[in-house]
């Protein structure tokens, strides 16, 4: 960081910094793939169903059609959940909910794109995903929100100051 700060009448610095923002895609990133991949790992094991990558990234395995299908949407729901209280921790600005959720699913859409060799086309992949990437933004403003407005303790000011 540079010695001289620009003050803008924010109580943050407001400086753009580009080491913190990737970190915090890489950190956010890595914390929702484990937390997925753990999840449908579990999800799997009640559903006495293989383990495998295509659950996470082949489109065609979301589907409401049997227990491993619904499993599998229950695990991106639970990690979109999961993904708001990361956000709420790793990011911690309301501001940037929005901005970092679209990252990790348009990260997720990328990484699928390159998996199956084709580009998603099936209704249930982009439904569950943009309601998972609704779910962890708007999720993770109210908590970064409610964070952002709690009251400021006066009490170290003194007795001098009338409120």
């Amino acid at each position: 960081m540079s010695k001289i700060k620009k003050l803008t009448g924010s109580f943050r610095y407001t400086q753009w910094d580009p080491c913190l923002i990737i970190s915090q895609i890489v950190a956010m990133q890595s914390v929702m793939y484990l937390t997925l991949c753990l999840l449908t790992a579990i999800m799997q094991d009640l559903t006495g169903s293989t383990r495998t990558l295509d659950h996470l990234f082949e489109y065609h395995e979301i589907h409401v059609r049997d227990n491993e299908g619904r499993s599998v949407i229950a695990a991106f729901v639970l990690n979109a959940v999961i993904g708001s209280f990361m956000l709420w921790n790793i990011v911690g600005r309301t501001k940037l909910c929005l901005d970092f959720s679209c990252t990790y699913h348009g990260i997720h859409l990328i990484v699928c794109w390159i998996y199956n060799g084709v580009f998603p086309t099936t209704f249930s992949w982009w439904t569950l995903n943009i309601a998972c990437a609704a779910i962890t933004c708007v999720t993770g403003e109210f908590l970064c929100l409610r964070t952002e407005l709690q009251a400021i303790p006066l009490s170290n000011i003194g007795s001098k100051v009338d409120l």
